[in-house]
């Protein structure tokens, strides 16, 4: 039989009886209904987005336009990966600058493109390694770095002038970027020539990650002389990574990562032309850091989203330059969607979120490995996680099209939703008179901290499913062979490189360029006043880190916080639960028979600012009937006793992230004894390897609970630790 001819009658007509005949959305509802037998599949999500069962062009209220033109929805690039593939840059760093260089060498010669750098704790918290409140931080979860020398080290055979360069800085933003424009010139390149990013991005400090150093004023003061100093000197070079990864780390949604960032960037914006700089002269190298969880087509639209919401706010706020509303992006697969358990599983939850990174159209792309949920990255895993990346772009034909999503009912309607919830939190923020007075406020905070008590709340109670971990888990699990890094060997080869250091410099030449950075912290921002500009100078004469810190902590003071619990969200979806009303009756029994509440101390000790684990358990142990005491961070061991002495604490709960675990909590205990308090139990949770589990045992800890761990359950193992004959799962009393 004939086809017939495009444009005849007979086609036109069987066009037509296709069209009468297309089942209509009622008569799919009511077959679906029937199959389901009445379910309710709508999925209401954590960001308040209530995704419906089925997508049709219906839903789809806005044209996405093309890629390469405003408003960049569906790309930055016209031509996207099917020009040229994003950036591999992994995140590496730890134990020294030596060490570290040879880790990049290795993985530069085995296909990575772009070097992102990891700082270690007392770095980013502006001290030198030889300081005595580091001792159990120093190499630890990144690179010591305390002069020009370790710098020099770091970069050693990496042509500056041909490698693009990530560093993860914040806090000691001014010395590590000094230190990095003279090792540039020390190897014979050129400012002008210098190319990668610095994260500045200390609004999101004082939200979720804590390394700051200064407070609030002076710290927007820095951002502001850096983008002077770099719009002028170093035109390659990104002043700024305005990042979500560490809201979504800490709890945030992905509505709250996406609103707060482009707020963080407007404020940021807003700061840079109060100081005297045109909005085009600077905004085109304002970059942005995402991260990438396993809500798949969530992230995808997200960073879709982010490129809509950025075009739309810097052309409120003036940018005439098509390039300064761009939203150009890194992006770093999730870490705290990794496992303890079952870690093999991480692996291809990293792959699954590579490919939403690289579907909602990422610059550039780091991949976690597998073991990170426990301790640093070996070899080994580096390689598979660096190598999912490369298989991505030269194996599975994703690179070339360009954004193989557009147009997807989904996806479209999806990322609309995300831009009109983003924009509600944004307004409020604008009305409010901007994200810093937002941040001094608290409420970005409070919310992100709200947002991860309920999450854990869903997986605890397997409302949210974490294969390996709340289901379908294994009774033995694999022990990973992990890097281990000797702090006190890495700290004793720092101390003896800045001693050197400070021997062969021009001691009277140093002190000069130190005091000329002091007066510039008392005085107002110029040119010739430049924070990094004074910066360079000391950093030539060999001023260390921490000598750069302290001089402009003279005149800005130092920063700290008091964590603040929220209330009732854990304990919302319990209600009615067996296993938690068995804890909250354990709870009170404890309490009858102490004639007061347990009391808890949970403790940070360290650099590390890393909160979420310790605000969780803090609020969930206090809905759980305890009196909670949550210590300040940066506690040194001898602070966090006196701390718990002088609040009468039946337990401290050390939190570690950082891998000080071994060093701060056995001092800890032994602080304890001393004060001959061997009643008061020490337990420890957050990111420790379980080979290390029978060495904290051995130095006393009694209850050690690392990711994954179930937060009821560990409230009822610490009943039983207080005496509590306290039911095992499922038991009655």
């Amino acid at each position: 039989m004939a086809r017939p001819r495009v444009g005849s009658p007979q086609r036109e007509g069987l066009k037509a009886k296709i069209m009468t005949d297309k089942p209509s959305l009622d008569q799919w509802a009511a077959a679906a209904a029937k199959e389901v037998k009445g379910k309710d599949l709508t999925w209401h999500t954590a960001e308040g987005i209530d995704v419906k069962p089925l997508y049709t062009a219906e839903d789809v209220t806005t044209d996405p336009g093309l890629p390469g033109f405003a408003p960049f929805t569906r790309g930055v690039r016209a031509s996207m990966y099917a020009g040229r593939p994003w950036t591999i840059r992994q995140y590496a760093g730890f134990s020294t600058a030596e060490e570290s260089n040879a880790f990049y060498r290795r993985n530069l010669a085995a296909g990575q493109k772009g070097l992102s750098v990891a700082f270690d704790l007392a770095t980013h918290r502006g001290y030198d390694s030889d300081h005595p409140r580091v001792t159990g931080d120093v190499g630890k979860a990144g690179v010591a770095i305390d002069s020009v020398e370790d710098m020099k080290i770091l970069f050693d055979g990496i042509p500056l002038d041909q490698m693009s360069v990530s560093m993860t800085m914040n806090g000691a933003v001014i010395p590590i970027l000094a230190f990095f424009i003279v090792a540039g010139e020390e190897q014979g390149v050129d400012r002008k020539l210098l190319d990668g990013t610095i994260q500045n991005d200390i609004l999101k400090e004082f939200m979720v990650r804590n390394t700051y150093i200064y407070p609030p004023e002076p710290s927007m003061r820095i951002i502001s002389d850096i983008f002077g100093y770099t719009s002028r000197e170093m035109p390659k070079f990104n002043s700024i990574s305005i990042s979500g990864y560490h809201m979504q780390e800490a709890g945030a949604t992905q509505v709250q990562e996406l609103a707060f960032t482009i707020a963080d960037g407007m404020e940021y914006v807003k700061y840079g032309v109060a100081s005297g700089l045109d909005i085009d002269k600077f905004a085109g190298r304002l970059s942005f850091f995402f991260a990438i969880g396993m809500n798949f087509f969530m992230e995808i639209a997200k960073l879709r989203a982010a490129r809509v919401l950025w075009h739309r706010a810097m052309t409120t706020l003036g940018a005439q330059d098509e390039r300064s509303k761009m939203l150009r992006t890194h992006c770093q697969t999730s870490g705290v969607s990794l496992t303890e358990q079952d870690p093999y599983n991480n692996v291809m939850r990293t792959t699954i979120e590579a490919m939403a990174a690289m579907l909602g159209g990422t610059q550039s792309l780091h991949t976690n490995a597998l073991d990170e949920a426990i301790a640093l990255p070996t070899d080994f895993s580096a390689r598979i996680a660096r190598n999912t990346q490369i298989v991505i772009q030269e194996e599975t034909g994703m690179t070339k099209v360009v954004d193989p999503l557009g147009g997807s009912y989904y996806v479209e309607a999806l990322t609309q939703e995300l831009v009109d919830k983003a924009q509600e939190i944004i307004d409020r923020v604008q009305a409010e008179g901007g994200m810093a007075k937002a941040v001094a406020a608290g409420w970005p905070k409070a919310m992100i901290e709200t947002a991860a008590a309920a999450r854990q709340a869903r997986v605890d109670r397997g409302d949210d499913v974490i294969v390996g971990v709340n289901k379908y888990r294994r009774q033995d699990e694999d022990l990973l062979e992990t890097l281990e890094v000797d702090n006190a060997k890495v700290r004793e080869g720092q101390i003896a490189r800045i001693k050197k250091t400070k021997a062969e410099r021009d001691e009277a030449a140093c002190q000069a360029a130190l005091t000329a950075l002091r007066e510039g912290a008392a005085k107002p921002s110029s040119i010739e006043n430049n924070l990094l500009a004074l910066a360079v100078e000391a950093a030539r004469a060999r001023a260390t880190l921490g000598e750069i810190s302290s001089a402009m902590e003279e005149s800005f003071d130092r920063y700290g916080t008091q964590p603040t619990p929220v209330k009732g969200v854990y304990a919302a979806p319990y209600e009615g639960d067996a296993r938690w009303a068995q804890v909250v009756d354990g709870v009170e029994a404890v309490t009858r028979r102490l004639g007061r509440k347990p009391k808890l101390l949970v403790a940070k000790m360290g650099q590390d600012g890393h909160d979420r684990g310790a605000n969780v358990i803090a609020s969930a142990f206090g809905d759980m009937g305890f009196d909670i005491v949550s210590g300040p961070l940066f506690q040194t061991p001898d602070e966090t006793v006196v701390l718990a002495l002088d609040s009468g604490v039946d337990v401290v709960g050390a939190s570690s992230l950082a891998a000080g675990h071994k060093t701060l909590i056995p001092e800890l205990i032994h602080k304890l004894r001393e004060a001959g308090r061997t009643d008061i139990k020490v337990i420890a949770g957050g990111v420790i390897p379980p080979q290390d589990y029978d060495f904290l045992r051995d130095a006393g800890v009694q209850g050690i609970y690392g990711p994954g761990s179930n937060v009821v359950e560990c409230a009822a193992d610490v009943l039983r630790l207080l005496g509590h004959n306290m039911p095992p799962i499922g038991e009655a009393a």
